[in-house]
């Protein structure tokens, strides 16, 4: 009898959350399929048209460009970002006193709006900006940070690594602090040098937050919106433009719902299959006996 109002009351709160998918996630979902093969235009009811959505998406110029402009924010979003949440983890290990302070501190650049630090970077990375009035006076440069095509992307990196070096790099202090320290006490013994140490012992045992951080990175590559169109809107020269940036422009202002759809889709598609790839290279299983 107990046996059975336990699992009367584990569906019942299982309920809720079933409830709430089917609401919000598998509905959204199979809407989603069935725009991506009609015609819509946000009122009437959706004509199917086959796959001329599909051909439309894939002969679409500015789409292969903001594909392209996700992987260029790829190329410098992972570097930096690996490295300073790197450095941010190793350096909340050596913090005696206020470690939980300095965690929060770093955590509420993941919480903060996005609109209001795209105003602020916006203004810091400006021509006349504070950032470029200290390198004209130190240095006698001024970088173009967010009007320059090889600069904007860049600039766009920065300010999303701001974002989350906090949150990447909690994740790699707790790998940190799960490596026993009688190995390194053992590397020592064989004269292993500091950066053998790290290559060899601290990033094989942190494979499971290594890969967990890149995985984070490329979603965040493939969904980004609210930074570069609110600073460039998509420039110069489009070398901003992202999928999503697209979507938006194409379901909102052209007022072609199916074709943002669609899109989502291949997108998620491209997402989907670099998250694959990267597992299938880089996972391991780890275990410390």
């Amino acid at each position: 009898m107990i046996k059975i109002k336990e699992s009367s009351l584990g569906g019942l709160l299982a309920s809720t959350y079933l409830g709430y998918s089917l609401v919000f996630w598998l509905y959204p979902f199979l809407w989603l399929a069935v725009l991506s093969f009609t015609d819509w235009k946000f009122i009437g009811v959706p004509s199917f048209n086959g796959v001329k959505n599909i051909i439309s998406v894939m002969q679409n110029p500015l789409f292969w460009t903001s594909v392209y402009n996700v992987f260029k924010f790829l190329a410098y979003y992972l570097p930096i970002v690996f490295v300073s949440s790197l450095l941010f983890a190793f350096g909340l290990r050596k913090i005696k006193y206020g470690k939980a302070f300095v965690a929060l501190s770093f955590l509420l650049a993941n919480v903060s709006s996005g609109v209001a630090y795209s105003i602020v970077f916006s203004k810091l990375f400006s021509e006349t900006g504070p950032i470029n009035t200290f390198l004209m006076d130190i240095f006698g440069i001024n970088v173009p940070w967010f009007t320059h095509p090889d600069f904007a992307m860049l600039s766009i990196a920065l300010i999303i690594t701001w974002k989350f070096v906090g949150y990447y790099g909690l994740i790699f202090y707790s790998g940190l602090i799960t490596i026993p320290k009688d190995i390194y006490d053992a590397a020592d013994l064989d004269k292993t040098t500091g950066l053998g140490k790290i290559w060899h012992i601290t990033l094989p045992l942190m494979n499971a937050q290594i890969v967990m951080v890149l995985v984070l990175a490329i979603t965040v590559a493939f969904s980004i919106f609210t930074e570069p169109y609110l600073i460039t809107g998509g420039g110069p020269l489009e070398s901003t433009t992202t999928p999503m940036v697209v979507m938006y422009e194409a379901a909102f202002r052209q007022m072609q719902p199916s074709w943002a759809a669609t899109m989502s889709i291949i997108v998620a598609l491209f997402s989907f299959s670099l998250i694959w790839i990267l597992r299938r290279c880089l996972e391991k299983k780890i275990e410390i006996v």
